[in-house]
């Protein structure tokens, strides 16, 4: 028998797996293994995204984790760039791999027709072994062997082949840098551990994000196939049944808050899997916004968001001027004045952190 879960037990279970109910007293290292990495498309986001979870975060702890190459960045799931510990990244990678092989044959694969892949990989790992390059470097120096083929094409399979991290300053909070990489290899040293199997991928994807169905561990991953994961793992889960009567699993001791838990007002990152991270999204994030903030922004481009009440109501961005500071606002319908308060002092405080010598302002557009 399957007991129910409303949408909103259900987003009071996840706000609580993503540290979003309350700050979490953890380290960000800590936090970072917890989330299963998060998505860094662009180099600045997880900081926002850590503020937003931790209890006296300092964006220089994330720099020095950085710096330590105690975490990186690199394309996991759904074959995009994620931060992800050291510890987690060759066999969270390696599990991740056919997916993202599946993915590129799918996209790039008549590119290749009859020609020797391993060589043009072989030969894009000898380039990456002097120095950090880009994907626009990397494309160039192989394209006069296989002129053929276009050289974004030619980059983007040795990324896809072979795990790359992008190397600091990209990503160090205060400082910029283009997207350069090498193997994970010759950053972290040498990895022979096993892949993580599936079973253990799908319980830490509960443990973050659950509870879910197997379309929303699929959607997250990029992997195929997981109802047999969730198979073999059934007599381990519990199954909740959820409003649209689809089957929700998850750990039985995770965290399932009342779901009259207040929600605080938070800022949420721009590119945060927290809404990018299943295959039905509305108990995070109302359908009709869902456009707007994911797929309305070109590029591949996701917004930062504001949650009320633990929904997504709003979206925010940074717009700075000299030795000025603001962020700016986006509603989706109209927000109460005890509402707009939290969201402005949220805002104060991040901006306080992000920009601490210029003049702040929060404005509603």
């Amino acid at each position: 028998m399957t007991d129910p879960l409303t949408r909103r037990a259900r987003n009071r279970a996840l706000l609580a797996r993503q540290l979003l109910l309350a700050r979490a007293p953890m380290t960000a290292l800590a936090a970072i293994e917890h989330l299963v990495g998060m998505q860094a498309q662009a180099p600045h986001p997880p900081y926002t995204g850590l503020w937003s979870r931790l209890r006296d975060f300092d964006f220089a702890e994330l720099s020095t984790l950085m710096l330590e190459r105690r975490v990186v960045r690199i394309a996991l799931m759904r074959s995009t760039i994620h931060l992800v510990t050291a510890e987690d990244c060759g066999p969270l990678r390696a599990a991740l791999q056919p997916a993202m092989e599946r993915a590129f044959r799918s996209g790039s694969g008549k590119a290749f027709a009859g020609v020797d892949q391993d060589e043009i990989v072989a030969a894009g790992v000898e380039l990456l072994a002097d120095e950090p390059v880009t994907f626009a470097e990397l494309g160039r120096a192989l394209a006069p062997r296989w002129p053929d083929i276009p050289p974004d094409r030619l980059s983007a399979l040795v990324r896809t082949r072979i795990p790359l991290v992008q190397t600091p300053p990209r990503g160090v909070w205060g400082r910029a840098g283009q997207a350069r990489h090498v193997t994970a290899a010759a950053w972290l040293g040498a990895d022979d551990r096993p892949p993580l199997p599936l079973q253990d991928l799908v319980r830490r994807y509960l443990a973050a994000f659950g509870p879910a169905t197997v379309a929303d561990a699929q959607t997250w991953s990029g992997c195929t196939g997981l109802r047999e994961v969730f198979d073999r793992l059934a007599p381990e889960l519990r199954v909740f049944r959820d409003e649209d009567g689809r089957d929700l699993y998850d750990l039985p001791a995770a965290p399932r808050p009342d779901p009259d838990t207040p929600a605080p007002v938070r800022l949420v990152a721009g590119f945060d899997n927290l809404i990018l991270s299943h295959a039905d999204r509305a108990h995070v994030i109302p359908e009709q916004h869902r456009l707007t903030v994911i797929m309305g922004t070109g590029n591949g481009i996701v917004r930062p968001t504001v949650l009320v009440d633990g929904v997504v109501a709003a979206m925010w961005e940074f717009e700075r001027a000299r030795k000025a500071a603001a962020v700016v606002v986006s509603p989706f319908g109209k927000l109460t004045a005890r509402v707009r308060g939290e969201i402005e002092a949220e805002a104060r405080l991040l901006l306080a952190v992000t920009d601490p010598t210029a003049a702040h302002e929060v404005r509603f557009a």
